[in-house]
């Protein structure tokens, strides 16, 4: 049984392919590489077929992680394999719900940071695109501080599903 999570943001090329890799990692030092896949996609499909942006790779990186990727746009006949579909923002969460065909698809749509027991007020993470270097570092603070949280909550309902 594989469970499978899917990270999104606005055009997949900054916040989202940056969880994914994140998460990735996190995945496979706690040793459910075999049992967890890992993905990414956006809201729109602008920048179909690209790689990351430079900044999120040169950020990732430095920062000891992997960076492939393809951008993609997500698809609302994904939501059938998807264990967690997992959004940036508010933005990205109204567009996907709004995808959803059904209230069970749409109960699998979680913001990140609301696995980040920190977050006290909003649970958005910034989009970096149009700023410097420092959004990006932000980001990565961000969805590190937030891939624990959903790390257990992956592993808990791996243990619901065995039990």
């Amino acid at each position: 049984m594989t469970y499978r999570v899917c990270f999104v943001c606005t055009g997949n090329i900054c916040r989202s392919p940056m969880a994914e890799h994140v998460f990735r990692r996190q995945v496979e030092e706690a040793g459910l590489g075999g049992t967890v896949e890992v993905d990414s996609a956006g809201t729109g499909g602008w920048h179909e077929g690209d790689g990351a942006d430079p900044r999120t790779v040169a950020v990732l990186e430095e920062n000891g992680y992997t960076s492939a990727h393809v951008a993609r746009q997500f698809r609302a006949s994904w939501f059938p394999t998807l264990d967690l579909v997992i959004a940036l923002d508010e933005g990205h969460l109204r567009e996907l719900r709004a995808l959803a065909r059904t209230p069970e698809e749409a109960a699998r749509i979680r913001l990140l940071r609301s696995y980040d027991p920190a977050a006290r007020s909003g649970l958005d993470v910034p989009d970096p695109y149009y700023g410097g270097r420092e959004g990006f570092e932000e980001c990565l603070e961000m969805v590190e501080a937030a891939s624990g949280g959903l790390l257990a909550a992956v592993r808990a309902e791996l243990e619901e599903r065995t039990a």
